[in-house]
């Protein structure tokens, strides 16, 4: 039986991390600060090599791959999981990359990889050269989201996401293609979405997703018909919080079937996704804050649009201001919380 979380990741060590221009013509989320390019690469390599160590002391394998730019400028290479679709029994998808500078990776890389899984289990589909001929792309797990238990892939049609791949690649590995259009706010105007991964996540039981990017109302309620339909919970984020990477995420479990939920955020220097924080939760203290956690909010909500609903806005207004009040109440605490924790850490170390 397939397994939608892995204990085992795959990380490339960025060696030249930088502003791609390439890359930023259709992704508005990348930033450009202007600060020099050995800067952000040291900050890069710094943030990396702490990711790496965090995930191995939580129990996660992570096998990390070098890159090199002696001979090619490979400055999105930190993202292999849009190169490249790995699936049980040493299948490999290769994946057509819209940008030139990224379609290098496969030939930096695929050796590295090779030695990773096994030349004895390897069976590879390579979609690369002949979809770039046509430049029709399909980038990976970036491009697509996969529910391996269930066999269904979720997609945000884009440039960077072909409709006739995707469907190909859907018919090939046995997925059920879910088709959508996303849509983010960049210059006062409706942009597509390059990747779904930006907007979507899937864990085994819930689906993080940013609803209102869908502008399409019948392409929405679709995409929420099935994941509903999969018994998944659907945490729904804002824009602002996709532009601040809520989505972009991650579910893990160590050997012993712990499991480990990545938030890959925006960095200080926000130009790209490397994830900065790990949250250890068991499957009680999870439920516990999918259901009982997210009661107070569910009750204001109700009943504060409730009021509206029926011109009551003193009321309304009432309602409000209680939860802004008790929100700025538990948002003391939980800073003492963490300075306490932090205290603690000090002392430890």
């Amino acid at each position: 039986m397939s397994k939608q979380i892995t204990n085992q990741i795959v990380m490339v060590r960025p060696v030249s991390f930088y502003f791609d221009t390439e890359t930023a013509a259709n992704d508005f989320f990348q930033k450009n600060l202007g600060e020099k390019r050995d800067v952000v690469q040291a900050k890069a390599l710094i943030e990396f090599d702490a990711m790496v160590d965090l995930l191995r002391s939580k129990g996660i394998t992570v096998h990390v791959l070098q890159d090199s730019n002696q001979v090619m400028d490979t400055p999105d290479s930190i993202f292999p999981n849009n190169w490249f679709v790995s699936m049980e029994g040493g299948r490999l998808m290769l994946c057509p990359m819209w940008a030139p500078n990224r379609r290098h990776e496969r030939l930096k890389f695929l050796g590295q990889l090779v030695d990773l899984i096994g030349h004895d289990k390897l069976k590879v589909s390579n979609y690369g050269p002949a979809h770039e001929a046509q430049s029709k792309f399909l980038e990976g797990t970036g491009a697509m989201i996969l529910d391996r238990i269930n066999m269904k892939a979720y997609a945000c049609l884009s440039p960077r996401c072909d409709e006739d791949v995707f469907k190909k690649f859907c018919k090939e590995f046995g997925f059920k293609p879910v088709a959508f259009h996303g849509f983010q706010t960049y210059e006062g105007k409706r942009a597509a979405i390059y990747h779904t991964n930006v907007m979507m996540a899937l864990g085994e039981a819930f689906a993080v997703v940013c609803l209102s990017a869908i502008d399409d109302l019948t392409e929405r309620a679709a995409l929420v018909k099935e994941l509903q339909g999969d018994g998944k919970e659907i945490i729904d984020v804002t824009e602002d919080q996709i532009n601040n990477f809520a989505g972009n995420e991650i579910e893990l479990c160590n050997a012993d079937g712990k499991r480990i939920s990545k938030t890959v955020n925006g960095t200080t220097y926000n130009y790209a996704y490397l994830g900065d924080t790990l949250t250890d939760l068991s499957w009680g203290k999870w439920l516990l804050l999918c259901t009982v956690g997210r009661l107070p909010s569910v009750l204001t909500s109700t009943i504060g649009g409730s009021a509206l609903g029926v011109k009551d806005y003193q009321f309304a207004i009432l309602v409000f201001a209680v939860t802004l009040a008790v929100s700025g109440v538990g948002l003391l605490i939980y800073r003492a919380i963490c300075r306490r924790h932090e205290r603690k850490q000090q002392e430890h170390e």
